[in-house]
């Protein structure tokens, strides 16, 4: 319904609160509480990875380190959970790599190969635009993906069924709890037929006869044609997502989000050429 902006529901340059908490277990479980499980908090490795907390994370002068460290931790939680979402990252990535100097195995390390591919997995399932890759936060959603499905959905708002079938594409593949991707993709594709009939007039038009008109007025580059025309094919493959549907489907939420910011950009595109002549 457009109540939530694009941007919340792709997390570029945010992280919601429901986000920062799974996050923050994951450094509990895999780093503060197996330390404090597995040592006294006088332990020196504890004490260590603390300082370095101290002194290089926070730029500290290190005969100012108190003794406890549940100060340290708790200052680090809060600006973890209320702190500016690229300091919650910073701190994500300080850790583990912190970690590993003091057990050795950089990123072959168990414990952190473990907490990565969590962190990783929290990550894609709150729809956060950014993954550990080996032990770097990288940016896996671009700006220009985000403000093609904003642009399409708001320029579209006169054009009634391309919009709804865009808004159900996205809240179909955003559904943190059941996801459908299947679902999503043929949203997406429909978005682009629907408005393949509104170019020509025609109801029962297909993508393929749309392009046909739109190469022929609007000068459609033919290997532009081409490439759309197979993406069109890709939804209508054995794989039957606009067909007969598998018992389990493989699609999966990569494959639902290139879909969706691939149509939301064909669509921005037809919209300025059709409106250009």
């Amino acid at each position: 319904m457009g109540l939530k902006p694009i941007r919340s529901i792709i997390q570029r340059e945010s992280a919601d609160e429901e986000l920062r908490n799974a996050l923050w277990n994951g450094l509990t479980v895999y780093y503060f509480n197996r330390l404090h499980t597995w040592l006294d908090q006088t332990n020196s490795d504890l004490k260590a990875l603390v300082t370095r907390i101290w002194v290089f994370h926070y730029k500290n002068r290190i005969d100012e380190l108190d003794n406890s460290t549940s100060k340290v931790i708790a200052k680090l939680k809060r600006d973890f959970l209320d702190g500016n979402w690229n300091e919650m990252f910073d701190i994500l990535e300080f850790i583990p790599f912190n970690y590993e100097e003091q057990y050795n195995g950089g990123y072959n390390n168990p414990v952190n190969k473990q907490f990565y591919k969590h962190s990783n997995d929290v990550l894609k399932e709150h729809l956060s635009a950014y993954r550990f890759v080996k032990n770097l936060i990288t940016e896996v959603s671009s700006e220009e993906e985000v403000a093609s499905i904003e642009e399409a959905l708001k320029e579209t708002s006169v054009f009634k069924p391309v919009q709804t079938h865009l808004s159900r594409a996205l809240e179909l593949f955003a559904d943190r709890k059941n996801p459908d991707y299947r679902n999503s993709i043929k949203e997406s594709i429909s978005a682009i037929e629907s408005f393949s009939s509104i170019i020509t007039q025609n109801p029962k038009a297909t993508l393929g006869q749309a392009l046909k008109e739109i190469e022929k007025k609007h000068d459609l580059h033919p290997a532009l044609k081409s490439s759309f025309s197979s993406l069109y094919g890709y939804t209508s493959d054995s794989e039957g997502i606009r067909h007969a549907l598998l018992e389990e489907s493989t699609l999966r939420q990569e494959d639902a989000k290139f879909m969706l910011v691939a149509c939301s950009a064909f669509v921005n595109y037809l919209l300025a050429k059709t409106s250009s002549k």
